[in-house]
C-alpha cells in the first residue's frame, strides 16, 4: 500500500487525540478501514459508531474507543495486540511476522538485531501495509526499535557465568 509507513490517514485529524474511557490516556486516530481488518465479524457494526482510536496503554482492556462511547476490547479483535500482551510471541511487526521473542532471541545469539533493517528493506520494496495489519494503523518500526533497545540493554546486564569453581 502507498500510505505505508507514513502519517496515519485516520478520517479524524491525527493531530486529534482522544482520552481513553477506561484509563484516561491519549489515543490516536485510526481509520474504518483497519477497524474492519482487526475486529472480529460479530463487532463490524460497532466499527460505524467511529470514528475511533486507539489505546496504547498495556494495562487497559480498552483497544479502540470512539467520542460517541464505542468501546472495543482485547477480546473483539482477532489478533494479540503487542503493546497490551506479556512477552514472548507477542507480535510487534504485523506485516512480516517478527515477535519480541525473535528480536531477544537475534540479541540473545548475536549481540544485535538487524530485524529493524529487513522491515525497512521490505518497506522500500513496499510489501507493508502497517496501515490495516498494525492494530495502531501506523508504521511498526518504532515499536520494533524499542524492543530491540531493551533486549540490547537487557543483554547487557547478563554477564556470563564463570568456569572457575570456587576453592574449597
Amino acid at each position: 500500500m502507498s500510505t505505508c509507513c507514513t502519517a496515519p490517514q485516520a478520517e479524524a485529524s491525527p493531530k486529534t487525540r482522544l482520552a481513553c474511557p477506561d484509563c484516561a490516556k491519549l489515543g490516536g486516530p485510526v481509520t474504518t478501514l483497519l477497524l474492519k481488518h482487526q475486529v472480529k465479524p460479530k463487532h463490524l457494526q460497532a466499527v460505524e459508531d467511529g470514528p475511533f482510536h486507539f489505546c496504547r496503554t498495556p494495562t487497559c482492556e480498552v483497544v479502540y474507543f470512539s467520542a460517541r462511547g464505542a468501546i472495543l476490547k482485547q477480546d473483539d479483535v482477532r489478533q494479540r495486540i503487542g503493546l497490551k500482551a506479556a512477552q514472548g510471541s507477542v507480535p510487534v511487526c504485523y506485516c512480516f511476522g517478527f515477535t519480541e521473542q525473535m528480536v531477544h532471541e537475534e540479541v540473545s545469539a548475536t549481540g544485535k538485531c538487524a530485524i529493524p533493517q529487513r522491515i525497512a528493506a521490505e518497506v522500500k520494496a513496499g510489501n507493508c501495509a502497517c496501515e490495516i495489519r498494525n492494530p495502531q494503523g501506523s508504521c511498526c518500526l518504532g515499536n520494533v526499535t524499542a524492543v530491540m533497545k531493551r533486549a540490547l540493554a537487557d543483554a547487557k546486564h547478563v554477564r556470563p557465568s564463570s568456569s572457575f569453581a570456587a576453592p574449597a
